[in-house]
């Protein structure tokens, strides 16, 4: 984000190509907003037709201003903007916003009109904003380099967005609620600056409290989860993701390929980002506020005081359904409480201070609910009676949050002209206050939830490696079959790749013919199984090309015939090598083990139930590679196979040791080569305890 010494958000100097005379246009509204901002850097207008806008000396060209050029913006038409950013990249400018559209986002000739654009940036090492955006702001340089309707409030909350329209409407709003920012950020179409390089300018950005980010599309999420997740651990970064809905169907040749949405791999993308998920604008901006101004809870254990019975029980009901706990009072709170409240109060949690309670029965309620040491945070709910005292509630409130800064107080006001004063005071004055029950609670459940994101970041920070993997035979089987011109692995080939990074599997040898298929199968020992050798037919039960349990000679000669007869009659265009020959084991219980990968978040690995439930039940986990050993025990535990491993009714327990072993490696693999797009072992075969697991069917697909 820094090229030099030049900040994108500090510039020394600007200029605005494209800046008009004309009220409405574009080029005026910036140049207007720039100069309103109170801007302190110099402000050059670049118009061939005017020898001033606004007041200002204009010139023709960035090329005829004296001095450098920190910052150029672009307010032309797409068809001369390249022209002018070759211009700026001669002048030395260090950073451009392009404002102006007509490229990626209109298909056709825009797209190739953006990649010639970004060429010419790199070009000149110019770090570019959009195109196709609204442009920037910083409330504290101060610069208002956008054509927005208004300067929002000075504040610590950076906002993000990919929809310049929703910022808009989101500034013109906030001006109302009182609500300041200390950056916006319109993204446009990302050619270069994205959002993970957004998110890492404000990272050491002290005026910057909370990041909010609006995305319809994420490019680049190894990066953003590396970034993100650096950064999130000094601030809350919130998402709202628009196009979460999955659009079409795709085709994917493994049990995992068919199961791993784009919605998983964001899902487990943003939880080891830390990154929290807002499901609505609402919800977006309830989270925003609160961690604007007020502590994150050490705990999950929340109180309730209010004035009115059902609100208060309403509120408690969504503090459990959002799975915080109702804190218990300590006997000496609940004592203290029933000493000063009227008898028909209540004084267990949540605390009823009743209808008529004015500001000083607040106060006292708040202030022995916050000493108690068993509560991490408090919701204050106000209704207006004939006897409440709004604004003088509020005022005590802010006395009460000063005194106990460490833990986060929430108001919920309800009602209107009658609350609305009081409302103002408490947002003005550092604490967050919402209109409903359901929106406090959700904003004091995300700031339970990051501190929890913090702890989660802690304990997947180390990743698991083992040396005892043999990478150079890994790579000698990859090489092989790209020699051959493949994406699927045979059987035989997959087996040995994941046996070459330590997953136990069972015997199995390829057999072209039938005399080898019978040497092999003397060699394994009987019983054996037979099945189909083709990269062509993944799914071989589906075509009859698996024959278990032959005995001898004359029933694996028997059935290696009739598996190829079913092959070339079922499949005639497949590419058949023979049959795999492996070695029949004991049966245990079946899980499988997957990966896909995304081509936004990279290699996104699986765990479940295997066998044939495993598309019936889907009872599986996700994470991104790599693992940590806390997140393949995770995987393992949060499914409900995880109760049928433990030793379901007085069963044996199986080993799941070996199961989080499996997963680690197969992450480890996928890691060191990433040319695997899909992976299955299904099913793997989990023994007791202390006896380890096995591979009985191993599916490899190649990028």
């Amino acid at each position: 984000m820094v090229n030099g010494d030049i900040d994108l958000f500090r510039p020394r100097s600007l200029a605005i190509v494209g800046a008009s005379r004309e009220p409405g246009k574009v080029g005026h509204a910036i140049l207007k907003n720039v100069i309103n901002s109170g801007f302190q850097g110099k402000v050059y207008p670049i118009n061939p037709k005017a020898e001033e806008v606004l007041g200002i000396k204009a010139y023709k060209s960035v090329l005829d201003v004296p001095d450098d050029i920190d910052l150029a913006v672009i307010v032309v038409p797409a068809s001369i903007a390249l022209d002018v950013a070759e211009e700026c990249g001669r002048k030395g400018v260090k950073n451009l916003i392009v404002i102006s559209a007509g490229f990626k986002e209109i298909g056709g000739d825009g797209v190739e009109r953006e990649r010639r654009l970004l060429d010419i940036a790199r070009k000149y090492g110019m770090r570019m904003v959009g195109p196709n955006c609204l442009g920037i702001i910083d409330t504290y340089t101060p610069i208002n380099a956008s054509f927005s309707a208004t300067m929002p409030r000075r504040g610590n909350i950076a906002f993000i967005s990919q929809s310049g329209a929703l910022l808009t409407a989101i500034l013109d709003w906030s001006i109302k609620k009182g609500i300041g920012f200390s950056r916006i950020v319109s993204l446009g179409n990302k050619a270069d600056l994205n959002e993970a390089d957004f998110i890492q300018a404000v990272e050491e950005d002290v005026n910057t409290r909370v990041v909010l980010l609006y995305l319809e599309s994420i490019e680049n999420g190894r990066h953003l989860i590396e970034v993100a997740g650096r950064v999130s651990r000094k601030k809350p970064i919130v998402l709202l993701k628009g196009g979460v809905t999955e659009a079409g169907a795709r085709a994917a040749m493994s049990h995992t390929g068919a199961m791993v949405s784009s919605i998983a791999a964001l899902e487990a993308g943003l939880r080891k980002a830390g990154i929290l998920i807002a499901r609505n604008l609402s919800e977006l901006f309830d989270y925003a506020i609160a961690f604007s101004c007020q502590p994150v809870p050490m705990n999950n254990r929340i109180a309730v005081v209010t004035n009115a019975g059902g609100p208060g029980v309403v509120t408690s009901d969504m503090i459990v359904s959002r799975g915080l706990r109702l804190a218990s009072l300590a006997p000496d709170t609940v004592g203290n409480l029933r000493s000063k409240l009227p008898p028909a109060a209540a004084v267990y949690n949540p605390v009823d201070v009743l209808g008529d309670a004015r500001a000083d029965r607040y106060s006292y309620a708040i202030e022995t609910v916050l000493n108690d040491d068993n509560v991490d945070g408090l919701v204050v709910i106000l209704t207006p009676q004939a006897m409440t005292e709004p604004v003088e509630t509020a005022r005590a409130m802010l006395k009460l949050n000063k005194k106990y800064p460490n833990k986060p107080m929430i108001g919920v006001f309800i009602g209107g002209d009658m609350v609305e004063e009081a409302s103002r005071v408490l947002i003005e004055s550092g604490i967050p206050v919402y209109d409903l029950p359901e929106r406090g609670v959700a904003a004091i459940y995300g700031m339970c939830r990051y501190r929890e994101n913090l702890e989660y970041l802690e304990k997947i920070s180390e990743r698991a490696t083992f040396f005892d993997v043999d990478r150079a035979t890994a790579l000698s089987i990859i090489s092989s079959v790209r020699g051959e011109n493949r994406r699927t692995l045979l059987e035989s080939e997959a087996k040995d790749l994941v046996r070459s990074y330590g997953i136990p599997v069972a015997p199995t040898r390829l057999a072209r013919n039938e005399d080898e298929a019978v040497d092999i199968a003397a060699k394994l020992g009987y019983p054996v199984v037979l099945k189909i050798a083709s990269p062509d037919i993944m799914h071989k039960t589906d075509i009859g090309g698996v024959v278990m349990n032959l005995n001898s000679e004359r029933e694996v000669r028997d059935a290696f015939r009739t598996i190829i007869d079913r092959a070339y009659r079922y499949a005639p265009k497949a590419l058949v090598y023979g049959v795999v020959v492996q070695k029949m084991v004991p049966r245990s219980r079946e899980v499988i083990i997957g990966v896909s990968r995304d081509p936004v978040f990279g290699h996104v690995i699986m765990f479940g139930l295997g066998g044939i439930y495993t598309n019936i039940f889907k009872d599986v986990s996700f994470r991104l590679a790599p693992l940590s050993v806390h997140e393949a025990k995770e995987m393992v535990s949060e499914t409900k196979a995880y109760t049928l491993l433990r030793g379901y009714r007085g069963e044996e327990p199986s080993d799941i040791s070996s199961i989080i072993n499996t997963l680690l490696r197969v992450s480890q693999l996928v890691s060191d080569i990433p040319d695997i797009v899909e992976m299955d072992i299904n099913p793997l075969f989990v023994y007791g305890e202390g006896m380890g697991s096995l591979a009985i069917d191993v599916k490899v697909v190649l990028s």
